[in-house]
């Protein structure tokens, strides 16, 4: 039995690996996805003890929430699923437009329940912040939505610094979901210490650096997605990247484990971090991303891993 952990002060314990579902009917996302592909990593994880499933409006415009809330339907166990989605996303005469106000936000929710298929929603991110809507408004809206069950805890995602603090004046913000991995860590000087000191837990978007810090790359490797523009895969920075990570394989030779699963390891070991939600493409990948479970790292091993990328 995987020993459960709560997400910050939300009441919600979860296993700490848990989900991300872009890749489930993220079309928009993603080239050449397929539905019932989508649909089988949803039951794959949860049928090996994945218990936390993160997805959001945009994620296909809705259709990641569908896909899931047919598969809750024919496993019948939502009470043990803990279910987060993400809204602010709208469509307008073909424009996607980030919308925070009270009433889209209570929409979205509405629109978010009916597809997945529940009368509930454990965690609800606000996914951006709008340039026009007070935060201490935008959070007080979904304070009242947990107020009438429909939604179970308050997260915002893609905040900054300034706006976390001011959507949380009340102390309502359970969650904060953002950009971290161990080759950004800017999020270790910007955030965690007011997410510590809030008891807001920290939950890493792209843990792995789109696919960075798998080791399944070498100074060879070409990309013809969103990858050719990112930093951390051009030029010399990407040749010492993957020095890094190379020098994690033996660690995890020795584990018997990729070294991705050292990675998530390592962020499970951070005291800001409670779960992760990493993400996959077929239902193999969630069954590797589990076996993050079986790596306790050493204390010793913690601190190396911390020099390598500091």
């Amino acid at each position: 039995m995987v020993a459960k952990v709560e997400i910050g002060k939300t009441g919600l314990f979860v296993n700490p690996v848990g989900l991300g579902t872009n890749a489930v009917g993220g079309h928009n996302l993603f080239p050449n996805l397929n539905d019932e592909t989508g649909k089988e990593i949803v039951r794959t994880a949860i049928n090996n003890g994945i218990d936390f499933l993160d997805t959001a409006f945009i994620y296909g415009q809705g259709r990641s929430e569908e896909l899931i809330g047919e598969v809750l339907k024919e496993s019948k166990n939502r009470q043990e699923i803990v279910l987060a989605s993400k809204g602010a996303h709208k469509l307008v005469d073909g424009q996607v437009l980030v919308d925070n106000s009270p009433k889209f936000l209570r929409d979205t929710v509405e629109n978010s329940l009916r597809l997945l298929q529940t009368d509930y929603i454990d965690l609800f991110y606000i996914h951006y912040p709008d340039e026009s809507t007070p935060k201490e408004e935008a959070i007080g809206a979904l304070h009242r939505l947990k107020e009438e069950g429909k939604i179970r805890a308050i997260g915002v995602s893609n905040f900054t610094l300034d706006q976390l603090k001011e959507g949380n004046q009340d102390g309502y913000i359970d969650v904060l979901q953002s950009g971290y991995n161990l080759l950004n860590r800017n999020a270790e000087d910007d955030f965690m210490p007011y997410t510590l000191e809030h008891k807001i837990s920290f939950i890493p978007y792209f843990p792995l650096a789109s696919g960075l810090l798998t080791g399944k790359f070498d100074k060879n490797s070409t990309f013809e997605d969103g990858r050719s523009k990112n930093p951390l895969f051009q030029g010399e920075a990407f040749v010492r990247n993957l020095e890094k990570v190379e020098q994690l394989r033996q660690i995890a030779g020795e584990r018997n484990v990729g070294i991705s699963n050292i990675v998530l390891a390592w962020y499970l070991a951070q005291e800001a971090i409670d779960v992760i939600i990493p993400g996959a493409k077929k239902p193999e990948q969630v069954l590797d991303n589990l076996k993050t479970l079986d790596v306790p790292l050493s204390p010793d091993e913690i601190a190396e891993i911390d020099r390598i990328f500091q």
